[in-house]
């Protein structure tokens, strides 16, 4: 790594976490028993917490780290509606009328994390920022003029076409050839989110044991014993809520969530007014290549987060400073001299059908596997699980229908990662 692209003061720790350090939460003796146990502290836990406890059920939030250690405090805060497959693929799978009720559910997700935000009033730099998702050939923009003119009846969503001669509109870049902008779409501080819903849930009497990894869950009778490294605790319900960090406690889980690591990087704090010549809206961007990169400003619009899949190995972020420092010039060749102040990375939950999942396995329940799309869909499906488990109708959902699919030979070790990210990158390349 070139060190001369790094701040004197560089840290290999979420940016996020300067304005909102590590949480520190009450030491608890382990509870003997509980009615709802729940594995992982991150946004689908505690959304479950609050509302099994603000509806009367003793629950007790278990996780390995602190709380909100891994991926909830360290995304990029950029909130959408992402259901990864088209229409098409979930209507020849499922049939048009399943189809629009799954895809209706991201749509569902988009609107409702707003909503709570504001009822709960979670000061969190929540903003319908509106995405710009860059089209990186001439055929990808045709492509989604396709896609704009087709849209499915009854999923139809306001979509604005950019095309080239526009683009400085949104993006001070010659990088893309034109796009689309979702207006919707929003951006938040990750980290603060966490915050706040660790607040509620812990004001509204759920218990948080952190630094307790859960080893063993094994059924006797109507009960779960939960083995930790504080020792056992009797639960009447269980739920897994571990996502990208599912480990060896929950070997079904972890057989059908794929752990891909993401990597992001912060700029140092820019000269006064460039942010406004990059992103001038304001707005979150992805973009169309298989390997996808995400970038927005920081909430105080004085530096650029950039994040993407660009690393073969899983868990070094400083591995992956230079080729983002690199993919972020291309982009902004304006950023050519600038140094990065932070890189940190996560683990996203990816599944094989690209589909999150939630529901009840041998009467351990679950919520996993956003695919990249977790600030939303986590805090969403986590809120329908605590309903589902507190008997409300409002739990229900059409995603405990589908199956949670795994593959032979898959233990919860992506091996086909290095391979898969080099294919797509020569498709990127070569198929423009």
């Amino acid at each position: 790594m070139n060190e001369s692209i790094l701040t004197a003061n560089y840290k290999n720790t979420p940016y996020w976490w300067e304005k909102t350090p590590r949480p520190i939460i009450k030491e608890i003796d382990l509870p003997e028993e509980t009615e709802v146990a729940v594995i992982g502290s991150g946004y689908t836990g505690l959304c479950t917490a609050i509302q099994t406890s603000r509806n009367g059920l003793d629950t007790v939030v278990l996780d390995a780290q602190d709380a909100g250690w891994g991926g909830s405090s360290r995304n990029g805060g950029q909130v959408s509606t992402s259901l990864k497959p088209s229409f098409q693929e979930l209507s020849r799978k499922y049939g048009e009328e399943r189809a629009r009720e799954l895809l209706k559910e991201g749509i569902n997700a988009l609107k409702w994390i707003g909503d709570f935000i504001q009822e709960e009033k979670i000061d969190c730099d929540f903003k319908r920022s509106g995405r710009f998702y860059g089209a990186h050939s001439q055929s990808q923009f045709k492509q989604l003029e396709k896609r704009i003119r087709e849209q499915p009846e009854g999923l139809e969503m306001d979509v604005d076409l950019i095309s080239k001669s526009q683009q400085h509109t949104e993006i001070g870049s010659d990088f893309y050839h034109g796009g689309i902008v979702h207006p919707y779409h929003a951006s938040l501080d990750p980290a603060r989110f966490h915050r706040g819903l660790l607040e509620r849930a812990l004001t509204g009497g759920t218990q948080i044991k952190t630094k307790c990894a859960v080893k063993k869950i094994e059924k006797k009778g109507e009960v779960f014993l939960l083995q930790t490294e504080a020792g056992t605790i009797t639960a009447r319900q269980v739920v897994v809520a571990t996502s990208g960090y599912t480990g060896a406690a929950t070997p079904w889980h972890r057989r059908r969530v794929i752990p891909i690591g993401s990597y992001i990087i912060a700029t140092e704090s820019l000269e006064e007014g460039l942010v406004d010549e990059l992103i001038p809206k304001d707005r979150v961007i992805s973009d169309t290549r298989k390997l996808v990169v995400y970038y927005r400003a920081s909430p105080d619009r004085k530096r650029i987060l950039f994040g993407g899949r660009v690393s073969l190995n899983e868990t070094d972020p400083e591995k992956s400073v230079k080729p983002l420092h690199i993919q972020l010039t291309k982009i902004f060749p304006q950023l050519a001299e600038t140094k990065i102040s932070h890189s940190w990375m996560g683990f996203v939950g990816y599944t094989f059908d690209h589909m999150p999942h939630t529901g009840n396995q041998d009467g351990v329940h679950y919520s996993m596997g956003y695919c990249g799309s977790g600030v939303s869909l986590s805090s969403y499906f986590g809120t329908k699980l605590g309903q589902r488990l507190a008997g409300l109708t409002e739990g229900n959902t059409v995603l405990t229908d589908i199956k949670f699919q795994t593959r032979p030979f898959y233990s919860g070790n992506p091996w086909f990662l290095a391979p898969s990210i080099l294919y797509y990158r020569l498709l990127d390349r070569y198929l423009r």
